[in-house]
């Protein structure tokens, strides 16, 4: 978003959604979100500088109400808008073409999440099929007597270990893909999504060698 509030632009639009009416500063960090599809929020501390400064230079003055300062354009401030209509009409077509190329990035980035899920179910799956084979093998073999190679006691292929298993990574499953189709997500909590499954996954290899 640095780009398209370049040069004061973030400044211009907020004059802007404040000539829609007075409004509180999380107003209009919640305005910008939803301009965005929540897919950018800014900050509190890119919000009240800016807020301060236009209040400074007379284009917004604010009141107390219930705690909290409510801002609101001065006549000032709507000169500055009607002098500026051309930038601020740019500004409007370059926010939008920002949230075309956000939305993009955002599904790459979730199907790169769903890949991930699917390749870590997959994995987990193998880890229990593996796991069954190699207890089953090893019971029958000789009755309760722990396999070759295997690290822990032997449990039948009914262990409530085995059931509990099962359970967690089916809510798991459900749980990640839940929120992966959840629309707060940002861009930034995918990519660490995106880590830790490939982390997860890395660890069940490890654990399979």
């Amino acid at each position: 978003m640095t780009a398209v509030f370049s040069h004061g632009r973030l400044r211009l639009y907020l004059l802007k959604l404040l000539d829609d009416g007075p409004k509180h500063g999380y107003e209009l960090i919640r305005l910008l979100e939803e301009r965005f599809l929540g897919l950018y929020a800014p900050s509190a501390g890119t919000i009240y500088p800016r807020l301060q400064r236009l209040e400074a230079e007379g284009l917004v003055t604010h009141t107390a109400a219930g705690g909290r300062k409510v801002y609101e354009i001065t006549e000032a401030g709507r000169a500055e808008l009607r002098q500026r209509a051309d930038e601020l009409s740019t500004l409007e077509s370059d926010i939008g073409a920002a949230v075309e190329d956000l939305s993009a990035l955002a599904g790459e980035i979730r199907t790169e999440v769903r890949g991930s899920v699917r390749d870590l179910k997959r994995e987990l799956r193998e880890v229990a099929r593996q796991t069954r084979q190699t207890r089953q093998g090893g019971w029958t073999a000789s009755a309760g007597a722990r396999p070759a190679g295997d690290g822990g006691s032997a449990r039948p292929d009914d262990s409530p270990l085995l059931a509990d298993f099962d359970q967690r990574l089916a809510a798991f499953t459900v749980e990640v893909g839940a929120l992966v189709r959840a629309r707060r997500l940002s861009d930034n909590q995918l990519r660490t999504a995106i880590r830790l499954l490939d982390g997860a996954l890395e660890g069940l290899r490890r654990l399979l060698r």
